[in-house]
């Protein structure tokens, strides 16, 4: 069994390597449907709301097909229903569909907690639990093909953008990064941006340390390609001070120091929550600048974190800057958002008890279901981005996690509200 895991493995990753970019993963399903026996075989990526998959199908012009068209290239939108694809996303949990005459298997693409989307195989006998635990390890596989190819090639992300972007929203999603999710043996965490139809300037990073993640909210004044030029500056500075190694109020007065001489409207500045958590102590450093105060879920109860004040970055030049800390325990859960989950019609959100509520939740969850509680408060068009940060603090730095297929074991099946 090993020496025909081994080979499926090799094949698979010859046939990604041999194709171009753009074909690497119909190469590598190709692969595996045929060392498989299946009928069809096929990858559906997750559209960027998190609330549909896509099927990317390639028909050469002048041919037929069903969805959005990109020169020779179809994407067609599968929205959520509640069904086994939705479910096989949403808990990383394998399913098997039953019909006359063949199964089809849902198999999660995932790589650290991040849901790429789903490998869909279509089989004529029924398969055994080491054939699920086979299509399980090569849908692994596969999200590292994803990963790797999508640097390349525009297709994934056309195809999962199922509306178009506007000049402000393309500049801010670059601001984004590569990853909504991250899963380690510390902590979870997990960002989602909600836009608002005229971009609002919002932004959430991370980056993880050998000992040590630094994370960020931000949120540009304004609206627009000029809120969006606003964030570039301030998460440029950001990211560059970070690099360069020096400590959070020395990014913060960087970064104020950057957006005051440079923000192309004058007068721009940025509120801002950094934090930077060092994981083996499960201290974590904030500083505030004129942002909404952090959250601390613990216990069941949920706190805005007092910080000392600091003006947004940009507003004063030479503003100084203070940060406080908090030491988190193994359960808790930091969350930070922007101003758009508290505006208008989104007040009307009781915040501290829907978090309370989805305490058990994955971050990667939790986040879909507050951004899905904003949308159903204020409607579909937002006045402002609703952006949130989550992160959960486990503990154990450095321990081994319990992982299958790319998603951890003990987050991974956890229930979904109904």
């Amino acid at each position: 069994m090993e020496s025909s895991r081994g080979r499926i493995m090799a094949q698979m990753l010859d046939a990604a390597e041999n194709a171009s970019p753009v074909d690497a993963v119909e190469a590598v399903t190709r692969e595996l449907g045929a060392a498989l026996g299946a009928r069809t075989v096929a990858f559906l990526i997750a559209d960027l709301s998190g609330r549909a998959l896509v099927r990317l199908t390639h028909v050469p012009l002048g041919g037929t097909g069903a969805g959005r068209r990109g020169g020779d290239e179809v994407a067609t939108v599968m929205p959520f229903d509640g069904g086994p694809a939705e479910q096989a996303l949403r808990t990383q949990t394998v399913q098997v569909v039953t019909q006359p005459d063949r199964w089809t298997v849902l198999a999660p693409v995932t790589d650290r907690g991040e849901a790429i989307g789903l490998l869909e195989m279509i089989l004529p006998d029924e398969p055994d639990p080491r054939a699920l635990q086979e299509i399980t390890r090569t849908a692994h596989v596969l999200a590292f093909v994803v990963i790797a190819n999508r640097r390349y090639t525009d297709l994934f992300e056309w195809g999962q953008r199922t509306t178009p972007f506007t000049l402000s929203g393309e500049i801010q999603r670059r601001l984004l990064p590569a990853s909504f999710t991250c899963e380690a043996s510390a902590f979870t965490l997990s960002g989602w941006l909600e836009p608002a139809a005229s971009i609002g300037g919002d932004t959430f990073d991370y980056s993880l340390a050998r000992d040590v993640l630094h994370f960020s909210v931000t949120d540009a004044m304004g609206h627009g390609v000029a809120s969006a030029l606003t964030a570039t500056l301030g998460v440029g500075s950001l990211r560059n001070s970070r690099r360069r190694g020096v400590g959070l109020v020395e990014q913060a007065e960087a970064a104020n120091a950057d957006v005051a001489d440079h923000a192309t409207v004058p007068g721009s500045y940025i509120t801002a929550v950094l934090g930077r958590l060092d994981l083996r102590t499960g201290v974590c450093a904030l500083l505030n600048a004129g942002h909404v105060p952090p959250m601390l879920v613990r216990d069941g109860n949920t706190r805005a974190l007092p910080l000392p004040p600091n003006f947004p970055l940009g507003m004063f030049a030479d503003a100084g800057h203070r940060a406080g800390e908090i030491e988190l325990r193994p359960g808790d859960r930091l969350v930070v958002v922007t101003d758009g989950m508290r505006e208008r019609n989104a007040a009307n959100l009781d915040l501290p008890t829907m978090l309370r509520s989805i305490t058990g939740l994955h971050p990667r969850e939790a986040a879909r279901a507050l951004a899905d509680a904003v949308l159903e408060v204020s409607g579909p068009t937002l006045a402002d981005d609703a952006t949130l940060f989550i992160l959960d603090w486990h503990g154990g730095h450095r321990e081994d996690r319990r992982t299958s297929a790319g998603a951890a074991q003990e987050r991974a099946s956890t229930a979904l509200p109904d």
